[in-house]
């Protein structure tokens, strides 16, 4: 009787094990939302990407170069369009993680962000993402003038329009890119009322053409060999092509700052030309730019220009010598 016992036992697992192997494996279910109101707002934060408004700081180029940053008013206004600027770019965040969640969960980093692993519902990722993207127009419309509200909605409207499909274009989704860069250094001038200089416009669109370029190429040369690119345009887009781009772009941005710099010196009046001579530091920071670019470690720049001490150094280089040049000393 315990032998026989034995056998159905025997048996019964020999079944199961059987059936686990001829049935397929289920796909992994979201995760599980976390509960709570502070979780929430953490996540929303997180979406937000805090790590990228750094970015922002360029609202305060034009500014900065006409010399009209330090007055309680100049300091004011550019406060009020990086806080706007912010939450357009977490608006667009917002949405694009709520748009992609379903792809992210499927990915090995990604589905760690909070829409995709569940913290913040996609409904309210939606929600709070529209709310932004109608509010922070709105308000600029109010506390700044017209002109910077529609540079922002029409920020809103090409990287709402990048997320949907035109990331998925070859080189119209660097022009993209390029221009949100191009449009923080301008919103600065624009809210002040500061003319912009052919040659400002030039340096600054090429020289962050040059840095979205050199992203791209970095990921293109991690992601080589390897399934799964985390962009679907760098399987597209070859590592030749990419890097004769941000050569490209590199030169132009060196050759319009020598330009800009020669063209509005002027007769210096202090002890040195300044602002000529910050045409050196301008040229080491982009070379010192391009060792990461050429390794292809400049994949998360504002890591680069953050954790790099000589980049560092040489930026704050750069920044005294223009900022002697403005001083007339």
């Amino acid at each position: 009787m315990t032998e026989t016992a034995s056998y159905a036992a025997t048996a019964r697992i020999r079944k199961a094990a059987l059936h686990g192997q001829r049935t397929p494996a289920r796909r992994a279910a979201p995760p599980p939302r976390k509960a709570g109101i502070g979780a929430l707002l953490k996540g929303l934060l997180r979406t937000a990407r805090p790590k990228q408004w750094v970015k922002n700081v360029l609202v305060v180029a034009a500014p900065a170069a006409a010399g009209r940053l330090f007055s309680v008013h100049a300091l004011t206004q550019l406060t009020l369009v990086f806080v706007l600027f912010t939450a357009c770019a977490a608006a667009v965040y917002l949405i694009n993680d709520a748009r992609d969640a379903e792809a992210d969960r499927a990915h090995p980093t990604k589905r760690r962000r909070p829409v995709a692993a569940g913290q913040v519902p996609v409904p309210v990722a939606y929600a709070v993402g529209g709310a932004l993207a109608v509010l922070a127009p709105a308000a600029a419309a109010w506390l700044t003038s017209p002109t910077v509200a529609a540079l922002l909605a029409a920020y809103l409207g090409m990287q709402l329009a990048y997320c949907v499909s035109l990331k998925h274009v070859l080189v119209v989704d660097l022009a993209v890119v390029t221009t949100g860069f191009l449009m923080r250094a301008m919103v600065g001038g624009l809210a002040l009322g500061i003319p912009l200089s052919r040659w400002f416009l030039i340096t600054t669109g090429f020289g962050a053409l040059f840095m979205v370029s050199a992203k791209r190429y970095s990921e293109a040369v991690q992601m080589a060999g390897k399934a799964g690119a985390t962009r679907a345009l760098l399987t597209e887009y070859t590592t030749g092509y990419l890097r004769f781009v941000w050569q490209l772009a590199a030169g132009v941005a060196v050759l319009g700052y020598c330009l800009w710099a020669l063209e509005e010196g002027g007769p210096h009046t202090g002890m040195l030309p300044w602002r000529q001579l910050s045409v050196v530091a301008f040229i080491l920071a982009i070379l010192r730019y391009a060792v990461f670019a050429d390794r292809g470690t400049a994949g998360e720049p504002e890591e680069v220009v953050l954790r790099d001490r000589a980049l560092a150094v040489i930026g704050v280089v750069w920044v005294a010598m223009y900022g002697l040049a403005v001083a007339h000393w």
